[in-house]
């Protein structure tokens, strides 16, 4: 007898956040590494939180600050391994050596690199534009637009990072962090 897999959509009402890390996930996630601070905060949280990340055994784990926290990625892509890495726009500034050095040393695994920027301060005490950030390491940048672009861009982001073996970054803005919209999945995860 055959059986056959149909792929269901499922329709989740997602925060930014919530969205790219689920995107991360469905896209066959080994690892997510953050520092906490608004509104990035909510990427790592989400995926400790998750089923999935139980049953896979996904690390989750946040670190003692931006730098070791983007290393610890890099670590888990060197392994060939996909990993994401989040953190507010002034812990990009942290992670400045981590992040430039990871574009001349490269990444095997999938490598998203999530900078939360706050335009208008509703969080922080400055602003700050991360993609100044990705211009000078000459990293490929992703900036999403809608919950569903970042749910979308987990999987593109990866396979963009896989494919020319370097970290992509991933720009997020509060306003997009912190909204909830609807965001269709698909109910067939990666392996």
């Amino acid at each position: 007898m055959l059986t056959f897999a149909i792929a269901m959509n499922t329709k989740h009402l997602l925060l930014g956040d919530e969205a790219l890390a689920l995107g991360a996930l469905h896209a066959g996630l080994s690892g997510a590494y953050a520092y906490p601070g608004t509104p990035s905060t909510e990427i790592l949280e989400y995926i400790a939180a998750q089923p999935l990340t139980r049953e896979r055994g996904i690390h989750a784990r946040w670190s003692s600050n931006e730098k070791t926290a983007v290393e610890a990625a890099l670590g888990m892509s060197y392994a060939g391994r996909r990993a994401i890495v989040s953190m507010k726009h002034v812990g990009v500034n942290v992670a400045a050596d981590a992040i430039v050095n990871s574009a001349m040393t490269g990444a095997n695994g999938g490598l998203l690199i999530v900078a939360a920027d706050d335009p208008s301060m509703h969080s922080s005490q400055n602003e700050q534009d991360s993609r100044f950030y990705a211009q000078f390491a000459m990293l490929p940048l992703l900036e999403p637009s809608t919950q569903q672009e970042a749910y979308d861009m987990a999987a593109s982001g990866f396979e963009l990072s896989e494919r020319y073996k370097i970290p992509v970054m991933v720009r997020m803005v509060t306003r997009l962090a912190h909204s909830r919209a609807n965001v269709e999945s698909s109910d067939m995860p990666a392996e």
